[in-house]
């Protein structure tokens, strides 16, 4: 097996493991864990997994200057995006939360207009209309409530914060990226996280009834915590070294047909006409609004 083979392997199992958890998180909330608990229990244990592995790499030193925009990544990409997520994932449903995140690279592709001064085509302009279409018909004229769903509508704007919000972090990251190995970012980012949520979700975590957790709950927690947080990081880190960004960036459009395959097999959650053709829009409209114009030959 060659090594693109392998770094395709690895960027699809990161996907799969993005799918499930959709469906695993929302189990366990509220009543084993709270949403802002859960992202406290998350960042504790992803800093802890990247200082030991920042062991066995070279250290580097942090010029003074970048200090701030750390934070601001830390603001934008491990306390607003992870917090919105999490509570929008207890409000609605897996599958609804693997739809909405989609319009993350249309949101991006905002963002990169208004901050990067980048140019924005007829064409992708109306992706970015579709997009934000399926979303608001999600939003306005989905299920209000649904089996342990208890306000879809705010769940869904929840997400769409969480998408803005990881789209901002994604560009305030890139100059740190090119600067500093992965795992120096990532030991300083989840360290500064911890202190960032603690007063947001100290008291959820502190509820927790640790010692009463059963088996089921502690894997699924154990899931979370190593497989979406830390061990997706290390297989895209695997697979860019092999692949272009983009091409990883498309693996996201996997996120929703994999966490709805498994969110209707364990009875989790249920599709309807009106999810498919929100959907539908919402797929159509990050193609159109991400494709890039083929140079003439």
């Amino acid at each position: 097996m060659n090594q693109r083979t392998l770094a395709l392997l690895a960027a699809t199992v990161a996907s799969a493991i993005y799918g499930v958890n959709h469906t695993l998180a929302k189990g366990l909330m509220p009543d084993i864990i709270g949403p802002f608990g859960f992202i406290v229990l998350r960042v504790i244990g992803a800093a802890m997994l990247f200082w030991i592995a920042s062991i066995f790499f070279p250290k580097e030193k942090i010029d003074r200057k970048d200090w701030l925009r750390i934070l601001a990544c830390v603001l934008c990409g491990m306390v607003l995006n992870m917090n919105m997520f999490f509570k929008g994932l207890e409000l609605s449903t897996p599958i609804n939360s693997s739809v909405v995140i989609t319009l993350t690279p249309v949101l991006l592709l905002v963002l990169s207009a208004i901050f990067l001064k980048e140019k924005i085509t007829w064409m992708k302009s109306i992706g970015i209309a579709l997009g934000l279409t399926g979303a608001l018909l999600l939003i306005l004229f989905g299920l209000k409530t649904q089996l342990n769903a208890p306000n879809i509508p705010l769940g869904n704007i929840l997400f769409i914060f969480n998408a803005t919000s990881y789209a901002f972090y994604l560009i305030i990251v890139k100059p740190l990226v090119a600067k500093y190995s992965s795992i120096t970012l990532m030991k300083f980012f989840f360290l500064f996280a911890i202190f960032m949520n603690l007063p947001v979700g100290g008291a959820e975590f502190m509820e927790v009834a640790w010692g009463s957790l059963t088996l089921s709950h502690i894997w699924k927690l154990a899931f979370v915590v190593i497989g979406t947080t830390f061990l997706t990081y290390l297989l895209n880190i695997y697979a860019l070294k092999q692949l272009r960004p983009s091409t990883i960036g498309a693996f996201i459009y996997l996120q929703p047909v994999l966490a709805a395959f498994f969110a209707i097999l364990l009875g989790s959650d249920r599709l309807s006409p009106l999810l498919v053709g929100a959907a539908a829009l919402i797929f159509l409209g990050v193609y159109l609004s991400t494709r890039t114009a083929k140079r003439p030959v």
